[in-house]
């Protein structure tokens, strides 16, 4: 059987008080229709279609470069979810399952689908319920007396008697197209809301003979939608400390669970500690013996064996050796590779840079667009003037060199192995190997000088 998930996302989302689709808001880094996208690509459908309609040019925009091929639907009148849903019908091949999920439900697991999706068949309807203590906005599942179930009721059209019920719908269904194409068009929005309840498939399932199987979730927090910014951020905080528990599980010292934010992929190895409120964002990759201190921001990159990361440092795009030490107050921008035992000290701005083995850039210094050997030092405020206003050159230096502290090294230039360049210099032309440069102006002093008075 060919395999179908449709995923609403028409909805308006006015409570979100803002100018773009309530779906591409964003949890752990990414739009909450994004996360849905990812968990149905895992259960590896033949055809993902998205209905949409408030803000559909900037959804299709967004995606237009997303990986998986999307059917985009337009929704042109919000009439419910049973007349979005009809909305691909068109679209759905005979004889095939079809799983619904929302754009504003973005914690929905893979097991939780896979085990709803098995269950659909031509003789079955599948439902995903949950037990909850208050059950106030949700439809209501009604089961007669064998425990089977036989509707489901919106709250606004519930008797008190249905009222009492804790069983709801998550709103989460599976069924087959042919089921669907019989459905879907009977249904009436005669109702409180004046819509077509893709809920009323239950009765029309049960009165046709059909089966209606029911499963549940691990936790009420994967059926959680998103519906203004409050509950954005109570799902946002639940994620980040179930990502928390996850480190501690795999080894990893958390000087506190919940003062941790990864929005991407966080992967770890052995005795790797994170200290207070990082955020690691992208693919992040820390190898054994890592300790990250507080407050630093980590994006796609890897960290090797054993380097220490100091407070407050910012990293993106880039490679760090083994044995590394970096900051307090380091910026390590795209392309910057670190080989073991580098240094990057306090204040230090590198990019597009390759670090030797040994070397040390310690304090106030900008390095870009640098190749840099081994064994290399760097002192304090020296700044490689690789942009000329229009095209950016590259500054080499080799083994051994010493590179005196407050000195601008004017880009194209090699410094060779074992070099020196003074304190204070300008070097605009290459140093050849064991040579001393000095580019600075001789100093005068000025006998008798008489400093400036107050007029």
């Amino acid at each position: 059987m060919d395999f179908h998930i449709i995923v609403l996302a028409a909805g308006k989302g006015s409570r979100m008080k803002s100018d773009k689709p309530k779906v591409l808001h964003t949890l752990a880094g990414k739009p909450m229709l994004t996360h849905v996208l990812e968990t149905a690509q895992t259960l590896t459908p033949d055809h993902i279609h998205v209905v949409i309609g408030h803000g559909s040019d900037q959804l299709i925009e967004h995606y237009q470069n997303y990986e998986q091929a999307i059917n985009w639907v337009e929704q042109s009148e919000q009439l419910g979810t049973g007349h979005a849903v009809a909305q691909v019908l068109p679209y759905l091949s005979d004889n095939a399952k079809v799983l619904v999920l929302y754009g504003d439900v973005p914690l929905i697991a893979t097991e939780s689908l896979h085990e709803l999706v098995t269950l659909a068949d031509n003789d079955t309807l599948a439902v995903l319920t949950i037990d909850v203590e208050d059950p106030t906005g949700y439809g209501r599942i009604v089961r007669n007396l064998a425990d089977e179930v036989v509707a489901i009721v919106e709250q606004k059209d519930a008797d008190d008697e249905q009222l009492a019920i804790q069983e709801i719908n998550t709103g989460f269904m599976a069924a087959t197209s042919t089921n669907l194409q019989n459905w879907l068009p009977q249904l009436s929005s005669d109702n409180a809301q004046g819509e077509y309840y893709l809920t009323d498939l239950v009765s029309l399932a049960v009165n046709g003979g059909k089966e209606v199987e029911a499963c549940s979730p691990s936790s009420p927090e994967e059926i959680q939608g998103v519906n203004d910014r409050l509950q954005l951020c109570e799902l946002e905080c639940w994620y980040q400390s179930q990502q928390g528990e996850r480190l501690l599980r795999e080894g990893v010292s958390l000087f506190d669970p919940n003062r941790i934010d990864i929005r991407g992929t966080l992967t770890v190895g052995k005795d790797v500690t994170i200290d207070l409120n990082c955020v690691f964002i992208g693919n992040v990759d820390l190898a054994d013996g890592v300790y990250i201190g507080p407050n630093c921001v980590i994006t796609n990159s890897s960290v090797g064996p054993n380097t220490s990361i100091n407070s407050h440092s910012v990293i993106e795009d880039s490679k760090i050796g083994n044995r590394c030490n970096i900051g307090p107050y380091a910026r390590l921008r795209p392309g910057t590779v670190l080989a073991e035992n580098a240094k990057i000290g306090n204040f230090v701005e590198t990019k597009k840079a390759n670090i030797g083995a040994g070397s040390k850039v310690n304090h106030l210094s900008y390095i870009g667009d640098a190749e840099i050997g081994a064994d290399v030092n760097i002192g304090a405020g020296t700044i490689t003037c690789n942009y000329d206003g229009v095209n950016k050159y590259q500054t080499n230096l080799e083994d051994g060199v010493f590179i005196g502290s407050n000195s601008s090294l004017v880009a194209p230039i090699t410094v060779k192995n074992g070099a020196t360049v003074g304190a204070g210099s300008v070097v605009t032309k290459d140093v050849d190997e064991q040579q001393l440069a000095v580019a600075r102006g001789k100093q005068v002093n000025i006998s008798n000088w008489k400093k400036p008075s107050k007029s």
